[in-house]
């Protein structure tokens, strides 16, 4: 454990310190690699120069992890082993459900809606005269951070008192009673989901901008001979989308699904900053949050984590593989 400064200057002996400690392992890795001699001289060099990568690994990553997993069978207070309780309070408490069945719906609307619109998008805009112009706009999302663009939703959403005197603020409910209708508590209603509905919109509004950023890519570089011999043969244009666009930027499409699939599962600052979880819109990763820092349960937010790594890895490691089929 590293101690905790007081003072400006105990911090900045510490930064010190880890500098020159940073500045020693790499001398003598470069020393060590500078007097490796013979047939193997590459290889050795080259595990000399992962060893540190594997160190900070092992401390960063799988120490932290393993003692998650560790962690998980005990209880709020960590002193007592309970075993597998806290993995079946989360598959069988009510709360902890609504939370497995909300993820469960991020996990298959976002991905899925995020890609077409992106990759529609990369379609309808791809050399036209504003095509930069059109592609800015939606990318822009991309650049608010998720605090700043729920802050953003969350006025979008607001309601106020429904009274003669008081004029509503936020857009979607001045536009409900522009129609003639009564201004919604849209973040609180839970009916048929609406508020966690709501929520997935704003990250789908974020990350449209990545898939079409990244399936406008894919779409330019499919060769211009294929497409100018399907148009000399007079396909028409949804032809042209289903036997040549989109079996060319099939590879990129999946894995545009899965990058936005795996963040999907690790959303938090969304659903925190708009409703903190409350009104059955909580995730996991809030979830997490919730249990260990206010209700103070190291025990099931350490389970919550693992479920969480669980659900991610096959996703990952699904990933990685169409990344190494792509290159």
């Amino acid at each position: 454990m590293f101690s905790t400064a007081t003072n400006t200057p105990e911090k900045l002996l510490q930064m010190l310190s880890a500098l020159l400690l940073f500045a020693a392992v790499l001398g003598i890795i470069l020393f060590l690699a500078s007097r490796v001699r013979g047939k193997r001289s590459d290889n050795a060099v080259g595990y000399l120069y992962l060893l540190p990568v594997v160190l900070m690994l092992a401390v960063g990553l799988v120490y932290p992890g393993l003692r998650t997993i560790y962690e998980s069978f005990f209880d709020a207070r960590g002193s007592a082993f309970i075993g597998i309780d806290n993995y079946k309070t989360i598959f069988t408490d009510h709360d902890q459900l609504v939370v497995l069945a909300n993820t469960i719906i991020w996990v298959v609307i976002v991905p899925l809606l995020a890609t077409a619109i992106g990759l529609v998008y990369a379609i309808l805009v791809d050399r036209s005269r504003f095509e930069s112009f059109a592609k800015a706009l939606i990318f822009l999302p991309m650049a608010i951070s998720m605090v700043a663009a729920g802050v953003i939703w969350k006025f979008m959403y607001e309601y106020r008192v429904d009274q003669p005197n008081v004029k509503q603020i936020g857009l979607i409910n001045q536009i409900i009673v522009w129609l003639g209708g009564k201004p919604v508590q849209l973040l609180i209603t839970d009916t048929f989901k609406l508020n966690t509905l709501l929520l997935i919109v704003v990250f789908i509004w974020i990350q449209a901008g990545f898939a079409m950023t990244v399936l406008s890519a894919a779409i330019k570089a499919i060769p211009d001979d294929i497409v100018e011999a399907a148009r000399l043969d007079g396909v028409n244009p949804w032809s042209m989308f289903v036997k040549i666009t989109l079996p060319s930027v099939r590879p990129t499409i999946v894995v545009v699904l899965t990058t936005i699939a795996i963040g999907t599962l690790k959303v938090f600052d969304v659903v925190r900053t708009m409703t903190g979880g409350n009104f059955n819109t909580s995730v996991i990763a809030n979830e997490f949050y919730s249990q260990l820092i206010r209700a103070d349960n190291q025990g099931l937010a350490a389970a919550l984590a693992v479920v969480l790594f669980v659900l991610v890895t096959p996703i990952v490691f699904y990933n990685i593989r169409q990344v190494r089929q792509e290159a």
